[in-house]
């Protein structure tokens, strides 16, 4: 069981170096494809929570311990839940750019749904999520041997879920990064049921004014997972803008 945030760095060469942040009840590996897709423009590092009882914090805190985990970064790309983690990150200037893939940065962000969030443990503990659940999150089939990277299958993940759902509402949402100068991008899956595609304009009114924002067709609430290639083509632009600055700061 972890008891901190573990890092597993998957790329060592240029670029900028980019976190990779999961959602929920979510695997920081599920990013394996993305993450692999990215290796000639960025350094990525796939990123797992802590486990069980240790999970019993806000986004706020978890935000704390990847940044003393992970020490220098450049940006995040966050899914789902990963968004509230990767808003107190920006908020406290720990990184300089934020992909949003499905995700929120306040659960009022969700509409009525962020009322029900904290469901989300009672759920994973006794619902059992399996093959069927992971299908209706990637919107396709999942082959059983990778529904573990899409939704909480071993009685530890259940028991992590559990706790970190009942802890999103244990302290004050992260500040809105309208006013900041985070390079941001939203990529929204069409067919998410998770977080509905209306979720995204809620959250692009919370970051700087033209941030761009992408509506993947045919993908669900993983589209990190299921269209690895189209995400990485949506994050060029904004890792080339990210290493750019980097190369200027540097000079």
């Amino acid at each position: 069981m972890r008891s901190d945030v573990q890092l597993t760095e998957e790329g060592t060469g240029g670029g900028p170096r980019v976190l990779l942040l999961p959602g929920l009840g979510a695997r920081g590996s599920g990013f394996r494809a993305l993450a692999k897709v990215l290796r000639p423009m960025a350094r990525t590092v796939l990123v797992e929570y802590p486990e069980g009882e240790h999970a019993a914090v806000g986004a706020g805190a978890l935000a704390r311990q990847v940044a003393q985990a992970a020490g220098e970064m450049d940006a995040v790309v966050a899914s789902s839940f990963g968004g509230m983690v990767a808003a107190h990150l920006a908020a406290s200037g720990a990184v300089r750019g934020v992909a949003f893939l499905g995700a929120f940065t306040r659960t009022e962000h969700l509409g009525p749904r962020g009322l029900l969030i904290g469901m989300m443990g009672p759920i994973a503990r006794w619902g059992r999520p399996g093959i069927v659940a992971a299908g209706l999150a990637a919107w396709r089939p999942v082959a059983l041997s990778q529904v573990r990277e899409v939704v909480p299958t071993t009685a530890v993940e259940r028991d992590t879920t559990w706790h970190r759902a009942l802890s999103i509402g244990s302290e004050p949402p992260p500040p809105e990064l309208c006013r900041s100068n985070v390079a941001c991008i939203c990529i929204q899956g069409d067919r998410d049921v998770l977080v509905p595609p209306a979720t995204v304009e809620r959250l692009a009114r919370s970051l700087p004014p033209g941030t761009p924002r992408h509506l993947l067709k045919g993908a669900g609430h993983v589209p990190y997972f299921t269209h690895p290639r189209e995400c990485a083509s949506l994050l060029a632009p904004w890792l080339e803008r990210l290493a750019f600055a980097r190369s200027v700061s540097v000079a």
